[in-house]
C-alpha cells in the first residue's frame, strides 16, 4: 500500500492499514484538516465547498466520506457528481465557494484515488497550504460542528454543462468554424468522466461524427490510463484505418490531452500546448510558461511572435505562479496540460480541443500537417538509480559546476540548456533517484545528451 503527500495532492492506493494506503481514516482526517484550514483561510462567507470526482472504482465510497466529514465540519457540501477536475473548477467560483475537492487519482492506475485540494478561487494549495493541511491532520488540530450547525448537502449535476457553455463562450473558440469544417472525430476516455463531457462538448459543437472508445464511466480502465503512445494501440490502430480527421486523448480526470493523427501516427503530447499556444499567440500576442522538462519547441514559438517564455518548476502550482507574475497569455505542461487564463488558471482539455479545432478549422490543413510546422523537436526521460543514503543535492551542486559554462536553471533540480538540446536533472522526493529529461533534434541526439550526462553523475557515484 502506498501514501503520498505531494504538491499535486494526497495519493494514495485503496485499502491497507492507515496511513500506509488511502483508507477510509486517511479521507477522514485529510478532509477534517482541509476543511479547518478553509475556515481559516477562506474570505467567502457561503460556507460552500465544491466536491467532484472521478469514474474510478473507489470514487463513491470516497465520495461519501469527504461529503460526510465536510458536513461534519460545518460546511455546505456542493456535490457536482461525476465531473473533470476542470469542471470542478470552474465549479468553485461559479459556486462562489471557499474550497473543492477533486476525487481523482489522475492517470494512476485504477487501484489509486486522491484527494487534490483547491482555494477559493478553484486553484490547486500551494505547497505551503499543502504542508499546513498536513500537519492539522497529524495533530489532530480540528473541531467538529455541533448538531445545530451541521453542514447540508446538495447535489447538482449541472456543472459540465455549464462548463462546456463556459469554454464555448471564449472568444477563440469559433464554434461556426469548427461545424462548417465537419470534422470526423475520434476519442478514447479510458472509461472515466471524459466519456460523459466529451460527447456533450463534440455535440455542442456540431460535430455529428464520433467514434467512441472506452466511454463508459465505470472506472475499469481497458488500457494504462496515462495518455501515452505505448498505451494508446486502439485508438492509434482505429485511426490508422482511415475516415477520421483527428482523435483526441484524456486522463481519467481530463486535465490532460493528447492528440493522434489521422493517419494513426501520434501528434507528440510536447505540441499539445505548443499548438495552441501558436494559435492564441496569432490572436492575442503575449508571453508563455511551461516547466522546465518541456519541449523548447513553445520557446521558438513564443519567440517567434516577439514575446517572452518562461519556465517554471515542474507542478501545475507552480506554472501558474509563473504565469501570474509574467501575465502570460498561455501556459501549461509538455505533458498535454493546456492552462489558458482567459477561461481559469488550471489544465483544461476542453478548452485544448476546442482551441485546436478552431485552429485545425482556420488553417484547412490535416492534422499532420499542422504538426509539420512547428519545431522537431525530441525527448529522452531516464532514471539514475542511487543507493539508500546518496546525497542526491550535493551531486546536482557538482552537475552545476561541471557545465557552468551553459545555460543553468536550478529552481527545480538542474536543468542544463546547451546550443540544441538540453538536459534536467530532478530528484525524487521519495526514493534515492534521478530523473533525467532530455530533448534534442533528434531522437537519438536526445537519448545521447541524457546518457552523457548521466554517464558524468555516475562516475561521481563511483568514486
Amino acid at each position: 500500500m502506498t501514501l503520498i503527500k505531494s504538491i499535486s495532492g494526497i495519493r494514495g492506493t485503496i485499502g491497507g492499514r492507515a496511513d500506509e494506503g488511502l483508507t477510509p481514516l486517511d479521507v477522514v482526517k485529510l478532509t477534517s484538516a482541509y476543511a479547518a484550514l478553509i475556515r481559516k483561510t477562506t474570505t467567502k462567507t457561503t460556507n460552500k465547498i465544491v466536491v467532484g470526482r472521478d469514474a474510478r472504482l473507489s470514487g463513491e465510497m470516497v465520495n461519501k466520506i469527504v461529503c460526510g466529514t465536510l458536513m461534519g465540519m460545518g460546511f455546505d457540501v456542493v456535490d457536482i457528481g461525476l465531473a473533470s477536475t476542470p469542471t470542478t473548477e470552474v465549479a468553485v467560483t461559479m459556486e462562489e465557494a471557499c474550497g473543492g475537492i477533486i476525487l481523482t487519482a489522475s492517470h494512476n492506475p485504477r487501484q489509486w484515488n486522491a484527494l487534490k485540494l483547491l482555494n477559493e478561487k478553484g486553484e490547486f494549495l500551494n505547497a505551503a497550504e499543502g504542508q499546513e493541511v498536513l500537519r492539522i491532520a497529524a495533530a489532530e488540530e480540528f473541531d467538529y460542528a455541533d448538531v445545530e450547525t451541521l453542514g447540508k448537502y446538495r447535489l447538482d449535476e449541472t456543472y459540465n454543462e455549464k462548463h462546456i457553455d463556459a469554454v464555448l463562450a471564449l472568444p477563440l473558440v469559433d464554434v461556426d468554424a469548427i461545424k462548417d469544417a465537419n470534422f470526423k472525430v475520434a476519442i478514447d476516455c479510458v472509461n472515466s468522466v471524459g466519456g460523459v463531457i466529451l460527447p456533450q462538448l463534440f455535440e455542442k459543437l456540431g460535430i455529428t461524427k464520433v467514434d467512441k472508445l472506452y466511454c463508459e464511466p465505470t472506472g475499469d480502465f481497458q488500457h494504462n490510463p496515462e495518455p501515452l503512445a505505448k498505451n494508446l494501440g486502439d485508438i492509434m490502430g482505429l485511426m490508422a484505418k482511415g475516415g477520421n480527421d483527428v482523435a483526441f486523448v484524456v486522463d481519467p480526470d481530463v486535465d490532460r490531452l493528447a492528440i493522434i493523427c489521422e493517419n494513426g501516427e501520434m501528434y507528440g503530447e510536447e505540441y499539445t500546448l505548443v499548438t495552441v499556444a501558436d494559435y492564441v499567440l496569432k490572436h492575442t500576442p503575449g508571453n508563455t510558461v511551461s516547466n522546465l522538462s518541456s519541449t523548447r519547441a513553445l520557446r521558438d514559438v513564443t519567440k517567434g511572435y516577439g514575446m517572452e517564455y518562461n519556465a517554471a518548476a515542474v507542478g501545475e502550482v507552480n506554472v501558474v505562479t509563473k504565469m501570474k507574475e509574467t501575465g502570460a497569455v498561455i501556459g501549461g505542461e509538455g505533458n498535454g496540460g493546456i492552462i489558458y487564463p482567459a477561461s481559469h488558471y488550471g489544465r483544461d482539455a476542453l478548452v485544448g480541443i476546442a482551441l485546436f479545432l478552431t485552429h485545425l478549422a482556420k488553417e484547412k490543413v490535416s492534422v499532420s500537417e499542422l504538426r509539420k510546422r512547428y519545431p522537431a523537436y525530441y525527448m529522452a526521460k531516464n532514471r539514475i538509480d542511487l543507493a539508500a543514503g546518496t546525497d542526491v543535492d550535493a551531486i546536482l551542486e557538482k552537475v552545476k559546476s561541471i557545465y557552468a559554462s551553459e545555460e543553468i536553471n536550478d529552481i527545480d533540480g538542474v536543468k542544463i540548456d546547451f546550443a540544441d538540446s538540453w538536459v534536467h536533472l530532478r530528484k525524487s522526493n521519495t526514493e534515492p533517484i534521478i530523473r533525467v529529461y532530455s530533448e534534442g533534434l533528434s531522437a537519438e541526439a536526445a537519448d545521447k545528451i541524457g546518457q552523457d550526462v548521466m554517464q558524468v553523475v555516475y562516475s561521481m557515484t563511483q568514486k
